[in-house]
């Protein structure tokens, strides 16, 4: 009975229990201060009045962060028990940001114009599906090959997912606005690009590793220079992908979508040769063709909302005071999100307002797509420094995932497949910043969204399941 005890001790995943702690304790006091900023709007706190013990937050107000804590506590357990040797870093990383995502939801929904009360409760819920998604992929990829071997019908089932969003994208005719990847069933929502971007990483992955020399060394000598050129049946590949990110970019209307889709594909075809030169003609190639295709539709008065996002960039927005009719039109229509945007991550400062102490719901759309800027003015830049580092960790055990596997298959799905958040972690902030146009894309696991998060909570399933597989077959190699 001691034995079988300690033994079970043995087997529990106290690293990752431990690395529990400090996301705890920070979710557990931003939530506090959450609920005393609320006091201090409704006056309940003020100048004269004291902090007491009658109008300190609940243990009511805190439910929605202790049952976060209770469903990570709940995973962690599971995992020590059938999965404990799969990468303990993973899951702390991604519970913090899936904590601030959620505290950023109940902050933002009571403010939002007209108030959504139940905002933080429905993301809430989706990040406790996205947890129960990430169990349910550990448990079925017992054995990786089927991924490989029935990847052209996951291709398949995307694609006719893809389809369905191009279908429903023609029914709104205003081709001036962007539409979304959504496909509503009941009073749910579906976007089927979050699933698509991974059946996508695994059938490249199970493409090349069969094929490692597909890429060849066909270089044409010019000179001093060595410039690959694709072989005949390397160019299928590379049409069907423009095909398909210029379908999602004309069709759809989604320019960030469109980046995600081809940026995968180019991080696929690096990962499988290891050519840097097919990346940027692959890019060079992209941004020929989306311009032709812009400027010809433009002639039409067709995707104007497009040279408006790019018109952002160059937007003036510090020398306000020197502001046309023009900008001042300009900077309340097509600029809005941008320029309160940037008054926001500016208004912040080193340190931030303070969660509750700001007003990020000025910004159009802080919820989803300008969530950085929110989370700049309430957190400051201090904050967002911390954000950049937590994905940059996750970016690490992701690669390092990848590194440490010998299957071929396995490495190039880990890869590509942590590519993706980094790939969307780039595009969103660099947006926000007014560095690169908006593409409306979500945040990985702080934007609001079901969709997104499932999809995300599923890479992590999957890369976890790699890890636990790959230490597995080093203990049956050291045993031999």
């Amino acid at each position: 009975m001691s034995r079988s005890f300690s033994y079970s001790l043995k087997r529990y995943r106290w690293k990752e229990f431990w690395l529990f702690i400090i996301p705890f304790v920070i979710l557990l006091l931003e939530m506090t201060q959450l609920l005393l900023a609320r006091l201090i709007h409704s006056g309940t706190l003020n100048g004269t009045s004291f902090l007491n013990v009658h109008n300190l937050p609940t243990i009511q107000g805190l439910i929605p962060v202790i049952g976060l804590i209770v469903a990570l506590f709940a995973v962690n357990i599971f995992l020590s028990i059938f999965f404990p040797k799969a990468d303990q870093m993973l899951l702390p990383l991604t519970g913090l940001l899936s904590g601030i995502g959620v505290l950023m939801a109940l902050r933002t929904g009571p403010a939002l114009s007209p108030p959504d009360p139940t905002q933080g409760t429905r993301q809430l819920m989706w990040v406790i599906l996205g947890l129960i998604a990430f169990l349910i992929t550990m448990i079925i990829l017992k054995n990786m090959r089927w991924l490989k071997q029935y990847r052209y019908i996951l291709l398949a089932i995307g694609l006719l997912l893809l389809l369905a969003s191009v279908v429903n994208a023609f029914r709104v005719k205003n081709f001036n606005s962007p539409t979304h990847d959504q496909l509503n069933f009941g009073p749910f929502s579906l976007q089927p690009s979050e699933f698509l971007k991974i059946i996508l990483v695994i059938v490249f992955a199970g493409f090349l590793s069969e094929r490692r020399d597909f890429f060849g060394n066909n270089d044409v000598h010019i000179g001093f220079l060595r410039i690959p050129v694709p072989r005949v049946n390397e160019l299928g590949p590379l049409a069907i992908m423009l095909g398909i990110s210029l379908l999602i970019f004309l069709g759809i209307r989604e320019l960030g979508l469109a980046l995600l889709i081809y940026g995968i594909f180019l991080c696929m075809i690096y990962l499988g040769s290891g050519r840097i030169t097919y990346v940027v003609g692959g890019l060079l190639i992209f941004a020929a063709s989306s311009f032709l295709g812009y400027t010809v539709l433009s002639h039409f008065h067709i995707f104007s909302y497009v040279g408006e996002r790019f018109q952002t960039i160059t937007f003036n927005v510090v020398d306000w005071q020197h502001w046309t009719a023009a900008d001042e039109l300009f900077a309340e229509n097509a600029g809005l999100q941008i320029v309160q945007g940037l008054i926001a991550l500016s208004s912040g400062g080193i340190l931030g307002a303070g969660l509750g102490l700001g007003h990020p719901t000025f910004v159009p759309v802080v919820q989803s797509d300008m969530i950085f800027t929110g989370l700049g003015e309430e957190l400051g830049l201090a904050g967002l420094f911390g954000i950049i580092a937590i994905y940059m960790l996750i970016l690490y055990r992701g690669y390092r995932i990848a590194v440490e596997t010998a299957d071929p298959f396995n490495q190039l799905l880990a890869a590509g497949l942590t590519s993706i958040f980094a790939i969307e972690t780039l595009i969103i902030i660099a947006a926000n910043m007014n560095f690169f146009p908006l593409t409306g894309l979500p945040l990985p696991f702080l934007s609001y969204g079901g969709s997104s998060l499932l999809a995300n909570y599923i890479i992590i399933g999957i890369l976890m399941r790699i890890s636990h597989d790959t230490a597995l077959a080093k203990e049956r190699e050291g045993s031999e």
